[in-house]
């Protein structure tokens, strides 16, 4: 079986405001291009070869997959995209700033959606031009998927479906596949790897530009989780 490294997407304008993006597209800030950047070079010192890539729609995920993937002189490697790996539609919250909403509904309601497991945020409405109807980028898609919110739990539906579909045929033909994603969408996958319960998955930190790497045996049983850092140049 082969290795799966993921990788969060690098800190984004709306990350370093401090604003629930969710599907909102937006691009990296300068620093996220560079945890980017240094991600690229541990896949790079370490010698990792990449055989496919793949990212969620948004393009703060798709950019960092490609300065990775540039950084590391391995701009080749065939990348696929789709919308179940994704982050976490925050609904009626996309685009408002965390502490205005906490202060809004409470700390009660806010950290029972935001850490919580089944409990979505408010959901947008049909008229409300921030739904993704609204958003070419998903006009090949059924509308009937598109989420109007989504709870964590939701999130992990998608992202472990695709998963299976998509990532593990790779796997299985002993590929080292790199998927660059978000917060939750990874914050799912990883407990889903890890069989971390549902009850405890809030606790999963996700830090941006750090690669993580999971080795299976051929019955995809994990043998082992590590966290990449770059290697030193041994001088001869």
């Amino acid at each position: 079986m082969g290795n799966l490294i993921l990788v969060r997407h690098g800190k984004s304008e709306w990350n370093v405001q401090n604003i629930f993006t969710g599907w909102t597209d937006v691009d990296l800030a300068p620093e996220g291009i560079e945890e980017a950047k240094k991600a690229g070079e541990i896949i790079k010192s370490n010698d990792i070869d990449i055989d496919i890539c793949f990212s969620s729609y948004l393009k703060r995920a798709i950019r960092t997959a490609w300065i990775i993937l540039d950084t590391a002189e391995q701009m080749h490697v065939d990348t696929r995209y789709h919308w179940k790996l994704n982050e976490r539609h925050y609904g009626d919250w996309q685009g408002k700033n965390k502490d205005e909403v906490l202060k809004e509904v409470g700390e009660k309601t806010y950290w029972g959606i935001r850490r919580g497991y089944a409990t979505p945020p408010p959901p947008l409405t049909l008229e409300d031009k921030r739904h993704p109807l609204y958003d070419s980028n998903y006009k090949a898609l059924d509308e009937n998927l598109l989420p109007n919110t989504e709870s964590l739990q939701i999130t992990q539906l998608r992202a472990v479906n695709y998963f299976y579909d998509a990532i593990v045929p790779q796997l299985a033909r002993n590929k080292t596949v790199l998927v660059s994603a978000h917060g939750n969408s990874l914050r799912a996958l990883m407990a889903h790897l890890e069989q971390i319960k549902h009850t405890d998955l809030p606790n999963i930190e996700v830090p941006t530009g750090i690669p993580f790497m999971y080795e299976f045996d051929d019955t995809l049983k994990l043998l082992g989780k590590q966290k990449l850092k770059k290697r030193a140049v041994e001088l001869i």
